[in-house]
């Protein structure tokens, strides 16, 4: 089938929506594991046909689902960290004697060459990696050596929720922690270093900017230019032209910089897509009207997309992994509520339609295209 599929975690299971490439029409399986908290359900770019699944909930704990049928069928993997008898319990056994414990998985980033090979990022925040398809798992831990000592959770606790591996560099790895910053490894994961240069916190830390503590809320990048790094942070939209060495603020003409999801339009590595929130306290959009803004520029010049979106009384919340992009021809951009509905625009962004309504929160969406 030439299309889409999009998969959508949510607070009580996951969705899959498909469609063919007109994105008109679409076809809706799940709730998949209905109940359960699904932070997270991504694809391998290497595989159409395998995804992997963040599964929780307080009682139960952490367990980790794979299908290699693109959502028909799933299965446990990794069933040492699966719940253990003991409830509320989050165990994770690395090989060692001593199981980590965490409250659940934000992000599963499975590798652009290996469908085997996939990243986890976890609160509190640690990073682990899975080259047998999540049967087992192994932590980074120079990530910690990055001044982890320092590092304090945001009003969201202290998550590793983006993961971004560098198309070009098979070494190169970008994660962000929720409130530490961004990091940066260029050795495949066994050294770090704090990114942050350039990123200014006045109400959070006594030191407005301080090498680690800054709330990085996600990161972003095109393909074809992976130096190029684009950020929604606590307050600010910020761009990195070399590798996140350095940070500028381009939030220029947003209602207001603060926001959750950030995204790049498939082919046009310099236009970005942001949904602003009106404050940390107040989590929906400026004016109760529901409005993605696009740059065209890289930043600085944004134009408000409304056509299809509710524009009056509208009190929804779009959270940091609930925003992507498909690779069809016209790039596609869909992004979840925390209403329960998932938006399209097959015209990247000028126009939108419901996809599907009255879901439970939502909590991710990632999209794959179909061969």
């Amino acid at each position: 089938m030439n299309g889409v599929r999009v998969l959508v975690g949510t607070r009580k299971g996951a969705f899959i929506l498909t469609s063919d490439t007109r994105r008109e029409r679409w076809d809706i399986s799940g709730p998949h594991f209905a109940g359960w908290e699904i932070y997270h359900i991504n694809g391998s770019p290497a595989d159409p046909d395998r995804l992997y699944a963040s599964q929780s909930n307080g009682w139960f704990g952490q367990v980790i689902q794979r299908s290699n049928d693109g959502g028909k069928t799933w299965g446990p993997v990794g069933n040492k960290f699966a719940y253990d008898g003991i409830p509320g319990t989050h165990q994770w056994f690395d090989g060692t004697q001593h199981p980590w414990e965490f409250k659940r998985v934000w992000r599963l980033e499975p590798s652009l060459t290996d469908p085997d090979t996939v990243y986890a990022g976890v609160e509190d925040a640690a990073l682990f990696r899975s080259i047998n398809g999540g049967e087992t798992w192994q932590e980074l831990p120079g990530l910690r050596d990055a001044k982890g000592h320092l590092w304090q959770p945001g009003a969201g606790g202290m998550c590793l929720h983006t993961i971004i591996l560098d198309p070009g560099n098979p070494l190169r790895i970008f994660v962000a922690i929720s409130a530490a910053g961004a990091f940066r490894s260029d050795d495949g994961g066994q050294i770090w270093r704090p990114i942050n240069n350039g990123l200014i916190s006045p109400f959070e830390l006594p030191d407005a900017s301080a090498e680690v503590g800054h709330c990085v809320h996600n990161l972003a990048m095109h393909p074809s230019r992976p130096d190029v790094l684009f950020m929604q942070k606590h307050w600010d939209v910020m761009r990195s032209d070399n590798s996140g060495e350095s940070w500028h603020e381009i939030s220029g003409n947003l209602p207001s910089d603060f926001g959750f999801p950030i995204v790049v339009h498939a082919h046009e590595p310099n236009t970005i897509y942001v949904v602003p929130i009106k404050s940390d306290s107040e989590h929906y959009p400026p004016d109760g009207k529901l409005r993605v803004y696009r740059s065209r520029t890289g930043g600085n010049e944004w134009e408000p997309l409304t056509r299809g979106l509710p524009q009056s009384d509208c009190y929804v919340n779009v959270l940091r992994s609930a925003m992507a992009v498909d690779t069809l021809d016209e790039c596609g951009v869909y992004f979840g509520t925390t209403g329960g509905q998932v938006y399209v625009s097959a015209d990247s962004g000028d126009n939108w339609i419901s996809i599907v309504r009255d879901l439970p929160a939502v909590l991710s969406v990632e999209v794959q295209t179909l061969p």
